[in-house]
Order: structure tokens, then C-alpha cells, then sequence
């Protein structure tokens, strides 16, 4: 056992959170989550909203380039229970992240009243052994 659990805790939360985040930009640029391992590393509220999204963007016929910048940290961590739960805060950077038509490829700007950087919220629970992001929310009105 790590001498520091919480520490250690914390480096497997954040690996799952950048493994999400690699996942997801696949699926977002695909138009799909086929192929990826989106459910390796979300589950409820988390998967169910990052599949939702994926498929209004299918629908709009939009996909991404890119990938979101981060500054992710845990900012809650309790080990203790039958649940052990987590927090992570991000500053979600979206400057390096483009929106694109499907049948154009081309750039379709942000709409004007978008944040390009604002903090996001992600729940996490150990589940099976595993860290899984369980809930997200988007906070656009505080920026980063």
C-alpha cells in the first residue's frame, strides 16, 4: 500500500480524467463513440451526456478538431466508506478545439456569448477497482 493513499488516489483519478478526455476527442471528431473506450472510464451522468453531445453533433452534422486544453486537478478525494467518491476541477480550455462542418470541413466559429476557458466539475467514484467519471458539469459562467 502507497504511503500516501489519497496521493496515489489522486494520480489514478487524473489518469482516468486525461484518458476520458482522449477518448472523447475521438469520438467527437468520429461523429461517433464506435471505437473507442469512452465506457473504460465514464459511467451515468458522464457517459450518458458526453454520448448525448456526440449525437447532437451528428445530427447538426458537426464533428471537432483538436482537443481541448486542461489544468485538471483533484480537488476532493474521500477514500473513505463504501463508495469512495472524488472531485476534479478543470480549467476546460477550448481555443485549441474547433468545431467543423462535416460536409465543408469548414470552421464554424463558437457562438459569440462562449467563454473560450471555464471551469468544469467531474465526479468520480471507485467502482470495480477502477476510477469512474460519473458526472460532469459545465460551469460557462465561471471563467478561468
Amino acid at each position: 500500500m502507497s504511503a500516501d493513499p489519497q496521493a496515489e488516489a489522486k494520480t489514478k483519478i487524473l489518469a482516468t480524467y486525461s484518458a476520458f478526455w482522449e477518448e472523447s476527442v475521438k469520438a467527437y471528431e468520429a461523429g461517433t463513440e464506435q471505437g473507442t473506450k469512452l465506457v473504460d472510464y465514464a459511467a451515468k451522468d458522464a457517459l450518458n451526456q458526453t454520448l448525448t453531445d456526440i449525437a447532437n453533433m451528428q445530427r447538426a452534422g458537426t464533428a471537432t478538431k483538436g482537443a481541448p486544453g486542461h489544468r485538471a486537478e483533484v480537488s476532493a478525494v474521500n477514500l473513505s466508506g463504501e463508495q469512495p467518491t472524488a472531485t476534479i476541477s478543470d480549467c476546460f480550455d477550448l481555443s485549441t478545439w474547433k468545431i467543423i462542418d462535416r460536409s465543408s470541413g469548414q470552421v464554424r466559429p463558437f457562438p459569440t456569448e462562449q467563454p473560450m476557458h471555464y471551469i468544469t466539475v467531474f465526479d468520480a467514484e471507485l467502482q470495480g477497482g477502477r476510477w469512474m467519471l460519473t458526472k460532469f458539469v459545465r460551469h460557462g459562467d465561471r471563467t478561468c
